[in-house]
């Protein structure tokens, strides 16, 4: 089972945004089941739950783990195939954010297309690699910075820009023959305040 697995396909991305469906996926990423036993685990009958599942293993997000004799039947042990997905904006087709369209370094809109490339590019890399059995070459870094004040983070950004750029010019090599274009991406964007689990009423 892959950690993660990037989902291209429309159908298969409303397939698997479907809430029963999303919720057997889940079950699945836990471990192989029947039909039967996820019947029991979502409170759905058999004849329902076969009926998604078919739906899933159609699109490729479950696949047959293996079978086992109940009785007379035999039961389909199905598993998902991935830990998790990531619906790439190349199912959205043409209305996936596009950050050429406009260019705006302070724009979170703009980041938020960024990002959304990154997702479609690295989601393509990922699935080309796999299918030639090559590891992809990828870096990346994450961490948190508490900043004094809107002054400090303008100092920061500032030379956190002229750092790269300097790294950039001194590596790039577009003439250089056998070499690969990398895309680097440098967002800065305030942390996502943690809500407080609600305490249930006595």
């Amino acid at each position: 089972m892959l950690d993660v697995t990037v989902i291209e396909d429309p159908e298969a991305a409303a397939v698997s945004l479907d809430p029963i469906r999303a919720r057997l996926l889940a079950e699945l990423a836990a471990g192989p089941a029947s039909a039967a036993m996820l019947a029991g685990q979502v409170g759905l009958p058999r004849q329902k739950v076969n009926y998604h599942l078919k739906a899933l293993e159609r699109h490729g997000l479950v696949e047959l783990a293996g079978e086992r004799r109940k009785g007379n039947v035999t039961e389909r042990l199905m598993r998902a195939t991935a830990a998790s997905y990531v619906i790439s904006p190349i199912a959205l087709a043409a209305v996936q954010p596009d950050p050429d369209r406009f260019r705006d370094q302070l724009s979170a809109r703009w980041l938020l297309a960024l990002g959304a490339r990154l997702v479609r590019d690295v989601g393509s890399l990922i699935t080309g690699a796999a299918k030639a059995r090559k590891r992809l070459a990828t870096y990346a870094l994450d961490g948190e910075v508490r900043f004094a004040s809107a002054a400090e983070r303008a100092a920061f950004i500032e030379e956190l820009t002229t750092g790269v750029t300097a790294l950039i010019r001194k590596y790039d090599a577009p003439d250089a023959e056998g070499g690969r274009d990398h895309r680097i991406v440098v967002a800065v964007h305030p942390t996502l305040k943690q809500t407080e689990p609600q305490q249930a009423l006595p």
